[in-house]
């Protein structure tokens, strides 16, 4: 239920970089407020507030986020803690009747997906994972193109996610490798799991699996390729790296009965008398930056969901099966390439 004056009071809990590109499209939407910030400290929430132009006097600060559901004039929020923190920061929101925005990867194995999905489901409240290239404009296009049938009848899917964040700047990023606290894959390859099943519009029921040990941090893997077949009896491959030194690369492959795309590059027999590959000018997804990502796309379709009282396509529940998906990767990994149920 949203407020009494029809406008949604929404919150970010857990101030980190991401959290700005959360707070910065919450606050270019007409239809909320941000009534609320919680970090780990008050300082951060509100210095988090400063810098995105909140007086935090004006607002609820929180230090942990028992309090900051608590609100009164809170509705919804976005969930930008660390990814261990995800699924209980998710399930406590959904027993408090809030909605929930939840970064990604929502939940670091079956047993927290599981409670999850069943505290949502009791509260009945919606929810959006942070998948944010589905609202990436390549990723629009892609899909228009392959809803209008240019491309017919989808066969393969070949996503990368190739991001040394070091090398790209990120803040907070030196020494990258030696701080993972999971597999390339799970930590930034989901968007490629979510991709290839969103673009192949099928769930993953089995993988294959291989990856390689980083010197600096052997305990979790910088690089994994998956093979991997879907329930509609395709098959795709996924690929995330993180060591490697070059520039961001996000590969989007689909091949269909009717034609190709390649990024933003597509061939198509339905239109006739073309050569060669035709290109469309649009936003790639080529940067981990936080300001390159489209979140307002991502923050807008999760308050019209609340709005209009509809299901995201991109909810806990659909996001279980890429988070299987990759735990089975890590499996498969782990057994020298096994094939691995999902």
């Amino acid at each position: 239920m949203v407020s009494a004056n029809d406008r949604i009071g929404v919150a970010i809990f857990g101030a980190g970089n991401v959290s700005s590109g959360h707070l910065d499209a919450y606050l270019n939407s007409p239809g909320c407020d941000v009534v609320a910030i919680g970090s780990r400290t008050k300082a951060g929430a509100e210095a988090k507030a400063r810098e995105v132009g909140i007086d935090p006097s004006k607002i609820g600060i929180y230090d942990n986020i028992d309090d900051l559901l608590n609100d009164p004039n809170l509705d919804a929020l976005s969930i930008t803690t660390p990814h261990d923190r995800h699924a209980a920061d998710v399930i406590a929101a959904a027993q408090a009747g809030k909605h929930c925005l939840v970064e990604k990867p929502i939940a670091m194995s079956v047993e927290e997906l599981d409670a999850m999905d069943a505290a949502v489901a009791e509260a009945g409240i919606r929810t959006v994972c942070g998948f944010v290239l589905r609202f990436n404009p390549a990723t629009l296009a892609t899909k228009a193109l392959i809803d209008e049938g240019m491309l017919g009848d989808v066969i393969y899917v070949q996503t990368d996610y190739w991001h040394n964040p070091e090398q790209s700047g990120y803040p907070g990023s030196e020494n990258h490798l030696s701080k993972m606290d999971a597999s390339a894959m799970i930590l930034g390859g989901c968007h490629a799991v979510d991709l290839a099943r969103y673009l192949m519009e099928s769930d993953i029921v089995e993988v294959s699996a291989l990856g390689f040990t980083g010197v600096e941090n052997p305990a979790h893997l910088p690089g994994q390729t998956a093979i991997v077949r879907f329930a509609n009896g395709k098959a795709g491959k996924i690929s995330a790296a993180v060591e490697q030194w070059m520039p961001y690369q996000f590969n989007v492959d689909v091949l269909g009965t009717e034609g190709g795309l390649r990024d933003n590059r597509f061939y198509s027999r339905k239109v006739p008398g073309v050569t060669g590959w035709i290109e469309f000018p649009t936003v790639l997804p080529n940067s981990g930056a936080v300001s390159h990502h489209p979140f307002q796309g991502e923050v807008d379709h999760f308050l019209d969901c609340i709005i209009e009282g509809k299901e995201s396509h991109v909810n806990v529940r659909d996001g279980i099966n890429t988070h299987r998906a990759l735990f089975a990767i890590e499996r498969s990994c782990a057994e020298g390439g096994t094939t691995v149920a999902v």
